[in-house]
This record gives C-alpha cells, structure tokens and sequence, in this order.
C-alpha cells in the first residue's frame, strides 16, 4: 500500500519530465487535499511564469501524460488540477493496509542512531510543569523513531553537578541521611533547597563549609562523593515515580547527567585552545562562532572556562556533542529543550562544526520546547509565584478524570485503572497536539473533556470501535474480509487511513509530534461520520457489506491505537 499523496507527487512530477523536460522532474507539483477532488495540484500556476506560458495551457498538457493515472484528472479555472482516485484503486491499497501488520508504516532505510536528549530535570529541585513537555515530547520522538526501525539512544541530561551540591550535601549532613532521603523522595526536593539555601544565606559557618564542599566534591574526595551519591540516588528515584505515573520509557540507565562529563572537560578546554578555537578574552576561554554578535555588534562569546577557572554549560555541552559523535556514533541528535535556550545551542552547534566535532554527516537539532502558561496567560505558577509540582498536576488528572467517570458502573479497581489512563493521556495529547514550540494554557478542564480534540475523546474513539467489535462476537483480528467502497464516508475514511505512514515519517523528520494528534483526530472524527452513515450490525445490512465495514473498523482501530502508541498516551478497552 502506498500514501496517495505520495504516489500522486512522483506521477505528476514524471508528468512534468515528459512534458517539460527531466529539469523539472524535481519540481514540487503542490498537491494539497481539496474540498473540489480528493486532491489539487497547483504547479501548473507557479510553473506556468518559469515556462512562459499559461498556467492553463501547462495543467492541460501536464494532464494529457497522466493517461495511465488511477484515477481522473481535471483541469479548473485559471490551471488547477483536481485529481480524484479511482474507488477500486483505493479499496485495494486500503486491502494491503489492512493485510499489513505495520499498518502502511515502513522501517527507516538505513536505520539511524538518534540520540534524544530529553526531560533533564534538574537534581537540586523537585520536577515542575515546565519539565512536562520536554519529557512528553521527547518520549514520543523516542517512541516514533524506534517504529521506524531507528536506534534511539535516550539521554536524560540531569542537572546533577555544581556548586549548589556544596550546601545540599552540607545540609544532608545537618539534618542527617535518613530524613534527607524521606524528603527527596517524597518529592520535595524545592522545600529541601530553599531550606538549604536559607541557611547559606543567614549561618556563615554553613556557608563556608558548603563552599569548602564544593571543592572537595569536585576534587573527588570518596566521603563527599558517597553523600552526594545518597543526595542522587534519593532524588532519582523520585523521578522514576513521576515517570513511572506519566509512562514514559526513560529509565535509570539513560541518566547521562551533567556529572557524566566531569573528567572530559579539562580536555575539552584544551583541545579547544590548541586548535586555535578557543582564545583567551577578559580572563576567559572562549570561542567565537562566526555570525553571532551582540547588541553593540561585537562578536559574542561561548564561554567554555569561567576567568575564575569553573566550567559552565558550555563546557558541559561541547563535551557532550564530542562524547555524542565520537562514543556513540550518533547519526542524528536532538535536544528536547525549552525555547530560550535557542541562541546557546546555536552558538554550541555552530562552535562545534567549526572545530570539526560536528561533521555534516550528523545532524544536530534543538527542539524547541514552548512555555506552559496559566490561564491568566502569563507562566505557570502557584499564587505564591512558585513554580507548580508536576506530581500535584498528574494527581488532579486522575482525580478529574474519576469523577468523569463515576457514574459508568466499573468497580473500583476498573475505575482506577481506567481513570490514571485517562488523567495522564489527558495530559500527555493535550501537551503535544500543540507545536511543541508554542506556548500553550495548561488548563485540565478543558484536557480531561471527552469532546473536542483530546486525549479522552481520542481514547473513547478506540473503545467504542472495540464496542463493535464485542457485539459482533468476534475480535478485530477476524475481520479480514476484502474492503469495498460503496458510501462516501467509506471512501473519506480509506483515503484518510493510508496516509498513516506517510505522517509518521512526517513526525520523525520535522520532529512535530503535533502532526499526528492531528491526523489521528481527523481519522477519529471521519469514523464517527461513517459509523452514522454506514451501519455495521443493524438488521438489513448485506453480509459482505457487513464484513467490509468490519474490516475498515478492524484497519481504524490498529491505526488509531498505533498512533496513540506513539505518542505515549494509552489505551484503555473500555471508557
């Protein structure tokens, strides 16, 4: 089975070869869906200006070599090609579709190594919201590459170094490691901070023994390293929770924290410098990627050594990128990153090409990642103005979504279940329906409604074609009847259904899981038009019409619990 559009893009543009010559077989034919045909092709009009011709006159002769085409081509108004698909072409694709156990998904030839960096929160603190989308995001770009057949090395880039571990693990000591670990674990890791940080600020004594502990921590004094090892292991773990809570597939083993890279930056300085990239300016190492300059015009600096000698960020990342391309032989490597950190990973990415670290062969991309906001439009926060607990957020979800549910008769096991996976594939569709680099309104009433575009009307779609399916007494599996195509609605959701893999493909090349929230949406939406217009079971219903429309039942279902497969949110049976 193949994408109509993309059948139709490689007809017209060996069309545009034979009638114009093999220069233009590369030309984009602009084939768009269309309220008129199935599809619009609008070259004709961009072409016709290059040719020196009318555009009327380039659609009619791009038509008389689409003689062989699956279908019919008309040319309307000023030079636009309609092209409406044969029904029986279409029956027979959505037949393979049907008979494919990837569904039309085809496997990344050759397969990539993506390395993703993603959630990366920051050990000193609890997860917020804000550390959301990053972690959703970047888990459904893990997910979406690995159906392709990609290796996907996931890489959780924890703030788990510097010099405020020199107070944290001062005050660990303090307070002793029994309660420091029931503190972290519990998730409070902000009120351990501030209690922290408070103490620095008013106790001198404290003071200087934290930044005494600093220096012994990044000597690699065994004592301080075992106490920040307890601070780690107590924090990771309370990450795990939320990540086990969310679904997401990061585990421990994809820790590749901050401190991961500790022995490789001294080196990296030093490569840096003797190649001549690096140079020393007001007592600092730095590079000077071409094309960046501040706001008085002078060239601007990448910081990879402090004048006082620390390393920073930069340092951190350069590191990573060398580690990245030369240790694991990346192929790809995207940074699941909020969207102010743009201007750094520019300059990163660009240092790094220059010092040759980042060959051509390997991409590197910052996938933008947008704030979440209020509904008072302005970031989201407590009325205290701290940032609000991602764990507080996914438990009112599940708590909102129980009272959605409490009158449909499940026992209370069945409704916990049900209610967890709704609450989180609330949260989780809502999230990445929005160009990942947007900000959006984290609102959970409008998130756990069952209509509209979300995750609970989404999820209800796939139960109620599994409704079907148990009054039918048979499983989606069985409906493996040949697929015909007699009602419009028939028709509108086939053609919808085969462009399945052509969207995936869409999502891991542009990175915009958002693409196929919508997709799935629009296919959710075209089913419901077909169940109404198209009955399945009712009396009267033809036997082979019957086993047809089970079929394309059977083909929605595997699609749309694919799809949401892909983006993390999961499935329940029942709603």
């Amino acid at each position: 089975m193949t994408d109509p559009q993309t059948v139709l893009t490689e007809r017209v543009q060996q069309a545009l070869a034979n009638a114009f010559g093999s220069e233009y077989a590369d030309a984009d034919p602009l084939i768009r869906p269309s309220q008129f045909a199935d599809f619009q092709a609008n070259v004709a009009m961009s072409l016709g200006k290059r040719l020196r011709r009318g555009p009327r006159e380039v659609a009619l002769e791009i038509a008389g070599q689409l003689s062989d085409f699956p279908g019919t081509v008309e040319v309307s108004g000023p030079g636009f090609l309609n092209i409406t698909l044969d029904d029986s072409w279409l029956a027979t694709e959505t037949d393979a579709m049907r008979a494919d156990p990837r569904s039309g998904v085809a496997h990344t030839s050759p397969p990539q190594r993506v390395v993703i960096d993603y959630s990366a929160p920051n050990a000193a603190k609890e997860m917020h919201v804000g550390h959301l989308r990053s972690t959703v995001v970047g888990d459904s770009l893990a997910r979406t590459h690995e159906h392709l057949g990609n290796e996907v090395i996931r890489q959780n880039h924890l703030g788990d170094w510097g010099t405020p571990f020199g107070m944290l693990i001062e005050h660990l000591l303090d307070i002793g490691e029994a309660a420091a670990v029931a503190q972290l674990e519990a998730g409070q890791g902000t009120e351990y901070y501030q209690a922290a940080r408070a103490k620095f600020e008013a106790d001198e004594d404290f003071k200087v023994r934290s930044r005494r502990r600093v220096t012994t921590l990044q000597s690699g004094d065994p004592e301080t390293l075992r106490l920040w090892q307890v601070f780690m292991d107590a924090t990771i773990r309370y990450f795990d929770r939320i990540y086990g809570q969310l679904g997401v597939t990061l585990t421990h083993d994809d820790i590749a924290g901050e401190s991961m890279y500790n022995a490789m930056l001294d080196k990296t300085c030093g490569d840096l410098e003797a190649s001549g990239a690096a140079v020393i300016s007001d007592g600092a190492l730095c590079v000077f990627p071409p094309g960046f300059t501040g706001s008085d015009d002078k060239p601007l600096p990448l910081i990879i050594r402090k004048s006082d000698g620390g390393y920073g960020y930069a340092t951190t990342d350069m590191a990573a990128v060398r580690y990245r391309v030369d240790d694991v032989k990346a192929d790809r490597i995207l940074y699941v990153v909020g969207a102010d950190q743009a201007l750094h990973f520019r300059m990163i990415f660009a240092a790094a090409r220059m010092v040759g670290w980042l060959p051509d062969t390997v991409s590197a991309e910052h996938v933008q990642i947008g704030m979440v906001l209020g509904k008072d439009g302005k970031r989201f926060k407590t009325r205290s103005g701290e940032s609000v607990k991602l764990s507080d957020l996914l438990d009112e979800a599940v708590e909102r979504a129980s009272s959605a549910i409490d009158e449909r008769g499940y026992d209370e096991a069945a409704k916990q279940e049900i209610a967890h996976a709704v609450g989180m594939g609330a949260v989780k569709y809502a999230d990445l329906s929005i160009s990942h680099d947007s900000e959006y309104v984290f609102d959970l009433e409008r998130m756990v409604s069952f209509t509209g575009n979300t995750g609970p009307y989404m999820q209800y779609a796939t139960a109620r074609i599994r409704s079907i399916f148990r009054k039918a007494g048979s499983a989606p599996s069985d409906a493996t009847a040949p697929i015909t195509l007699g009602e419009p609605a028939e028709r509108a959701l086939a053609l919808q259904l085969l462009g399945f893999g052509a969207i995936v493909d869409q999502v891991a090349a542009l990175s915009e899981p958002h693409r196929l929230c919508a997709y799935l949406f629009e296919t959710a939406s075209l089913f419901s038009t077909f169940y109404e217009e198209c009955p399945v079971l009712k009396d009267g219903v033809a036997p082979e019409v019957r086993d047809s429309r089970l079929a394309l039942c059977a083909l929605t279902l595997r699609v749309l619990e694919t799809g949401l497969g892909l983006l993390g949110v999961p499935v329940p049976d029942r709603m």
